[in-house]
């Protein structure tokens, strides 16, 4: 394949510094520092050059552990135009996640803060195949070089090495919230597709002010020539965030973009009712990351103006986005629905996707030609065509072949979660395939039965789960009380879980559940403190 430079998403970059040479491209709230555009294509190119000199080579995987702000940017950027490949892990997976995730990619290449190499001398395994060591800030006992000596070796003049078409541009892992996280090669062509579908699907224009709380939004917001403010949080947990931190920098600096997941919009939109805040200068909202409550959509009512945007776009480490709708189809037309166990409207497909519903199956799927096609409001397994869609797990050809099909010269991705279209074309989430409870009367999705049981004002979540054989699973409803004087004693125990059952007896849907157990804190992901690991719950529940 003859080498082409297209592809180098870096290219984005040196096209703003060009036009927007003296534009604030990066200021970082934690610390106070910025930098323009002409400014953050000068320092990347310095440190791209100072990475070669080092000895880093073109396609070799380097592992990327700095907080996110200027000099993740500024690196991330620079490793691109070197030809190299970042790997991102977020570190909110856990040490042993993390660990795990180092030893499956391999990496050639270390960049990150002294306390990640002080781990990798004392828990040297996973990090064993390192050849080049640096630190991003002051170098100990570990060896190797730093990120200011690699300034000091290169050159602003540096030329972005040319790239095949296929090359990865990064290897992104995935949340690991239904199993194992997968490691996920990103192509330069599909962040440039990523990057053109935003700027289109949203009408986001260069010189917006944005501000991004999660890392690839920062280098999408750069690559689109908006002003990012990087906000003082630790990305890694949205949830704990300070939304003080959050409102200040949306108000002094006039942000009219923002992406976020929903337990960050839910504590910030709190804080705001609480103390009578409002954010006048918001255009546009992205939530993903996790299922978007009406009740959160409805509380922004208040505190954003009518004409601003509040989108909840659908999609996956594997292929982002898929979907989208805003939050006004959402109040007026799906939530009543989806309270009523219809599943979560999660919008149309973005120009560019193609959605296909398929009969579910847990088996690998070679051809196309092979698949079962099922019709308008069949709920089954969701399929997706796109061409910024991912084509591969790193070193994981077996999980490869379960989640792609091939189509002639194309593929479809199986996104692991069940829902069906309606006649409208939107697409209803109703939960991953793995979580199903499959009884012998039927199968039961966890998304729609949860919902009937979240309706019971003492409910603060609920999980369906399955115990015994499969295919005759025994489902069982699992509740995190949102009143603990319910659940203090066994008699209000058994007395909520009455209510619950009376309760569930009344909707078809969820007739077949006969019992109730109670968790005081449900297991959940760090990210988005949303994700249930219904399989930890389902363990429990054997054992009750």
């Amino acid at each position: 394949m003859t080498p082409i430079e297209t592809f180098n998403i870096a290219k984005n970059l040196a096209h703003w510094a060009k036009e927007r040479p003296n534009s604030i491209a990066l200021l970082e709230m934690r610390s106070g520092q910025k930098k323009t555009f002409e400014e953050l294509e000068l320092e990347s190119n310095r440190l791209a050059s100072g990475m070669i000199q080092y000895g880093m080579k073109p396609c070799e995987r380097v592992l990327l552990m700095v907080p996110y702000g200027i000099d993740f940017v500024t690196i991330t950027f620079a490793m691109f135009k070197a030809g190299l490949t970042p790997v991102l892990i977020d570190p909110g997976l856990g040490k042993k996640n993390v660990l795990k995730c180092i030893g499956e990619v391999e990496p050639q290449g270390i960049i990150a803060i002294p306390f990640v190499h002080a781990i990798k001398k004392i828990i040297p395994s996973p990090f064993k195949s390192i050849k080049h060591n640096v630190t991003a800030g002051k170098r100990w006992f570990w060896g190797g070089t730093t990120l200011n000596n690699l300034r000091t070796l290169g050159k602003i003049d540096f030329k972005k090495i040319t790239l095949e078409e296929n090359q990865p541009a990064a290897i992104l892992f995935t949340s690991g919230s239904t199993g194992p996280a997968k490691g996920v090669p990103y192509t330069h062509e599909i962040f440039n597709h990523q990057i053109k579908i935003l700027k289109d699907q949203f009408k986001i224009r260069p010189g917006e002010a944005d501000l991004p709380t999660f890392p690839l939004f920062g280098l999408f917001s750069s690559g689109l020539g908006m002003t990012s403010i990087i906000p003082d949080m630790d990305c890694s947990r949205p949830a704990q965030v300070d939304p003080a931190k959050i409102i200040a920098p949306i108000n002094d600096f006039k942000i009219t973009n923002s992406f976020g997941s929903p337990a960050l919009w839910d504590t910030v939109s709190q804080y705001c009712m609480k103390h009578n805040i409002k954010l006048p200068s918001l255009k546009r909202i992205l939530m993903a990351g996790a299922p978007v409550s009406g009740s959160l959509l409805r509380r922004f009512e208040s505190i954003v103006n009518k004409e601003c945007k509040i989108y909840t776009p659908y999609g996956a480490t594997e292929v982002l986005p898929v979907t989208q709708i805003d939050r006004q189809e959402i109040l007026e037309q799906t939530w009543d629905l989806s309270n009523n166990g219809q599943g979560i409207c999660v919008g149309r497909a973005i120009l560019g996707v193609e959605i296909k519903i398929i009969a579910v199956s847990d088996l690998p799927i070679s051809q196309w030609g092979d698949v079962k096609k099922l019709g308008t409001n069949s709920v089954g397994e969701i399929v997706i065509k796109a061409p910024w869609a991912t084509q591969s797990y790193f070193n994981r050809e077996n999980l490869t072949q379960l989640a792609k099909i091939k189509d002639e010269d194309s593929f479809w991705h199986r996104m692991g979660d069940l829902g069906r279209l309606d006649q409208q074309n939107r697409l209803w989430f109703y939960g991953r395939k793995s979580q199903r409870v499959i009884t012998k009367s039927g199968t039961l999705y966890t998304i729609p039965c949860e919902a009937i049981f979240n309706q019971h004002p003492d409910v603060k979540r609920s999980a369906l789960v399955g115990t015994g054989s499969k295919n005759k699973q025994k489902p069982i409803i699992i509740i995190e009380s949102a009143n603990s004087k319910r659940v203090s004693s066994s008699t209000g125990r058994e007395k909520f879980a009455e209510e619950l059952l009376r309760h569930g007896a009344a909707f078809p849907l969820t007739q077949s559940i006969q019992k109730v157990l109670f968790y005081s804190n449900f297991p959940v992901d760090v990210r988005h403190n949303a994700k249930i690991f219904r399989e930890k719950l389902s363990l429990w529940a054997e054992n009750q």
